[in-house]
């Protein structure tokens, strides 16, 4: 924590998630809205969606707008530079953030010139082995690793991470995370506990926990002194006061959601998420309280890294 403090004091930054489509090509085997789980009530948000979910962030102090979603295919290239370009123009003070996966380099250079300014993109883990037993054949930690790298390159703020307790984790493997984020040195860094859903093969598995997850964000603190910490939806999914806890660990980011209330449950990553009836205000207004209640404080700004 005073690690935490000697860097970005008691300020506590908001970034306004969107959560765009739940659509994905992908077959990942802990994640709800894999391409084979026929469950999922499927949908796309329409640019207006969008930047109605950025204007109503604007108004209630947002100034980063994270567009979230699968590996879907309906979004190409040009459609996500539209997007960005959009936002830039309608809010020129605020940050956009991608989180949509893997993608080729002239994609990552094509959303970098249209203003794209952060990209988060978890590594899930660094050990081969552990890869292979989360993910299909299809996809591989080379590929994901050349794509962190090629992210860094180009200029973005990056952003890593893992989950905490996913199947076939051990102590062994998180320490080969900690080691390449030493290496990889990102801007950002999102660890949260896992939680199974129940209509993947990973359905009956047993959670993270919050222990081990405070743990290590006090550990990656330590590890990276300026790197910009979550403290997750999923943190405070498996504890009600999960999210105050990750705070106190050394995280300084919290990421409430400003998707429309109408399509929030069918986001569904695992099972039984918060937030997903509250209207954004709502959800700003309680996180402030919440924050102030063990001494820090919500601040409307982009919250960019500091590199000093």
């Amino acid at each position: 924590m005073a690690v935490r403090k000697q860097y970005y004091g008691t300020d506590v930054y908001i970034r306004g998630l969107i959560e765009f489509t739940n659509y994905c090509r992908n077959n990942c085997y802990y994640c709800g809205i894999r391409r084979g789980n026929s469950q999922v009530d499927r949908y796309r948000l329409s640019s207006k969606d969008i930047l109605d979910c950025c204007a109503e962030g604007y108004r209630l102090g947002f100034r980063t707008f994270v567009l979230q979603g699968g590996e879907d295919l309906f979004f190409t290239d040009e459609k996500i530079c539209q997007l960005i370009k959009s936002i830039k123009k309608g809010f020129p003070d605020c940050a956009v953030t991608l989180s949509i996966g893997e993608k080729s380099r002239d994609s990552y250079e094509k959303y970098f010139a249209a203003g794209a300014d952060r990209y988060l993109l978890r590594h899930e883990t660094a050990n081969y082995e552990h890869y292979r037993q989360l993910h299909p054949p299809d996809l591989s930690l080379d590929n994901r690793k050349r794509c962190l790298k090629a992210l860094k390159g180009i200029g973005y703020q990056v952003g890593a991470g893992f989950m905490v307790g996913s199947p076939g984790q051990t102590k062994e493997t998180i320490y080969e995370d900690l080691q390449f984020l030493r290496e990889l040195n990102p801007h950002m860094v999102g660890i949260g506990p896992f939680i199974p859903q129940g209509d993947t093969p990973f359905g009956k598995e047993q959670a993270g926990t919050v222990d081990m997850t405070v743990t290590l964000l006090a550990i990656i603190r330590l590890l990276l002194p300026r790197v910009l910490l979550p403290a997750t939806t999923a943190l405070g999914t498996i504890d009600t006061m999960g999210r105050e806890k990750g705070l106190m660990s050394g995280a300084n980011v919290v990421m409430p959601n400003l998707s429309p209330k109408r399509v929030r449950a069918k986001y569904a990553l695992y099972d039984k998420k918060i937030c997903t009836g509250e209207e954004a205000a709502e959800c700003i207004e309680c996180l402030k309280n919440r924050v102030g209640n063990i001494g820090y404080r919500i601040v409307c700004s982009r919250g960019d890294y500091i590199d000093r």
